[in-house]
């Protein structure tokens, strides 16, 4: 590995790492979830200057997955149709953690992995609004 990709790979990972520390500021579960659908399009950024064309693929292709999950949870009214999606998107975060360890690049499994926890956070959120509304109901 030449040191210009491991400096490189340093700088996705600092950036990626400011970025998804935006995402720890209060905020409402909306500004959140908007929060994290630009941190998923800024990884997807970051993703592009890994040197290996086949996982920046599947990468990309995972966080394209997450993003397609968090916009339809956005769009869900029926509280069993989030749990469902709720679900899928946890265990998308987790396939993308899974392939960052299986694949050797540490600093994506960091991003990954807090990703991962917060797209945790975003859906037990969402879940206990939509809990919440069903009981004044």
């Amino acid at each position: 590995m030449s040191k210009k990709s491991g400096i490189g790979k340093f700088v996705v990972g600092a950036a990626i790492g400011a970025g998804l520390g935006v995402l720890f500021a209060p905020k409402k579960g909306s500004e959140t979830r908007k929060d994290l659908k630009e941190k998923l399009d800024n990884v997807v950024a970051k993703i592009k200057s890994v040197d290996t064309e086949e996982v920046k693929a599947m990468f990309e292709e995972k966080v394209e997955d997450i993003k397609k999950e968090l916009e339809d949870l956005d769009k869900e009214k029926a509280l069993k149709i989030a749990k469902k999606k709720g679900e899928e998107i946890k265990k998308k975060c987790q396939d993308l953690v899974n392939l960052a360890v299986a694949k050797g690049t540490p600093v994506l499994e960091e991003a990954a992995e807090e990703l991962r926890l917060k797209a945790i956070d975003v859906v037990s959120d969402v879940l206990e609004k939509l809990e919440s509304k069903e009981k004044k109901s």
